[in-house]
C-alpha cells in the first residue's frame, strides 16, 4: 500500500511548515528563490515541486529529516533519509562519540536523549542522582522528563521544582510548536497534570524563580552529599543524515558552585 496515501498532500504540507515558521509566502518565496505565484500553487496542489525544489524548501523551513521524509513521500518521492538504529554497523563511530562525551564529563551528570526525551545513554554520575526515584519509572523506555517531575521521580529532591519545571514545560513545548509531534505534545500535556510543586529550599530567589546572581535556570537537587546547584548544555550532532542521529541531544550538566564540585567528586567515590 502507498504510504503517501495517509499522508497530508505536500501542499498542505508546505503550508503548514510555512506558518509553524511564521512566514509568509513572499517571504518564503524570496527566500527559496521562486515566485510568490509558484509556491501558491505548490501550496494548493496546482504544481508539484520538483526533488530539488522540495528538499530546498524543506531546508529554508527547518524542517526536522524525519519529516522531510514524509514531504517526500508525499510527493511521490522515495523518502532522503535512513533511520538506522544506534547499534547498527553504521552508527558506530557516533555511538562511540556519545560514549565518550558521557564518560568524559565525569564526576559531573551527563545523558543523551532522543527526539521523544527517552534516554538513550547515560553516566555514572546521573546514575547516582536517581538513587530515590522509583524502580518502575526507570524501567525502558526511560523517559527524562517523566523521571524529572513525575511525583515518585525526581520531583521530592528538586528545590526549586516549581522554576524547574516551567523550564522544561518551555523547552518541550517550544520543541512541540518547531516539530508538531502529537508525541510531543502528550508528553507536554503529562508534565502539566504533575503537582508543580513550591521553591521551599534553602537560599532566597525572587519572584521569577531565578536568584539575583543566576546566569542561567538552575537544577537545585538535594542529594545525600547536600544540595546540588547544576546548569546545563546541549550538544548535537552537526549535519546529520540519519533521522535517529539527527533526533539525539546530550545534555551534559555542570556544577553552578564549587561546594556541587566538592559534593559531586564526593558521590563519585562515595
Amino acid at each position: 500500500m502507498d504510504r503517501s496515501l495517509h499522508l497530508p498532500s505536500v501542499g498542505d504540507q508546505l503550508r503548514q511548515w510555512r506558518q509553524r515558521r511564521r512566514l509568509s509566502q513572499l517571504e518564503l518565496a524570496g527566500e527559496a528563490g521562486l515566485s510568490t505565484r509558484h509556491l501558491s500553487f505548490l501550496e494548493t496542489g496546482r504544481s508539484m515541486p520538483s526533488r530539488e525544489m522540495l528538499l530546498r524548501l524543506a531546508e529554508r523551513l527547518a524542517v526536522p529529516l524525519r519529516e522531510r521524509n514524509a514531504l517526500m513521500l508525499a510527493a511521490g518521492f522515495a523518502p532522503m533519509y535512513r533511520q538506522r538504529p544506534l547499534d547498527d554497523a553504521a552508527m558506530r563511530a557516533a555511538r562511540t562519540a556519545v560514549d565518550a562525551l558521557l564518560a568524559g564529563h565525569e564526576p559531573y551528570p551527563a545523558l543523551a536523549v532522543d527526539r521523544h526525551w527517552n534516554l538513550v545513554a547515560t553516566n555514572a554520575a546521573t546514575r547516582r542522582l536517581l538513587v530515590q526515584v522509583d524502580p518502575a519509572l526507570l524501567a525502558p523506555p526511560v523517559n527524562v522528563m517523566r523521571v524529572a517531575l513525575h511525583p515518585r521521580g525526581l520531583a521530592p529532591q528538586i528545590v526549586n521544582l516549581a522554576q524547574w519545571r516551567a523550564h522544561l514545560l518551555e523547552r518541550v513545548g517550544a520543541q512541540f510548536a518547531a516539530t508538531a509531534d502529537p508525541v510531543l505534545a502528550a508528553l507536554f500535556e503529562e508534565m502539566r497534570g504533575y503537582t508543580a510543586g513550591r521553591d521551599d529550599g534553602p537560599g532566597h530567589e525572587d519572584a521569577e524563580g531565578v536568584g539575583a546572581s543566576a546566569v542561567a535556570v538552575p537544577l537545585r537537587l538535594r542529594t545525600p552529599a547536600g544540595t546540588l546547584s547544576l546548569i546545563g548544555t546541549i550538544t548535537v550532532f552537526g549535519t546529520p543524515t540519519d533521522v535517529t542521529l539527527s533526533e539525539i541531544a546530550l545534555e551534559s550538566f555542570f556544577p553552578a558552585d564549587t561546594g556541587t564540585a566538592e559534593r559531586l567528586r564526593a558521590l563519585a567515590v562515595g
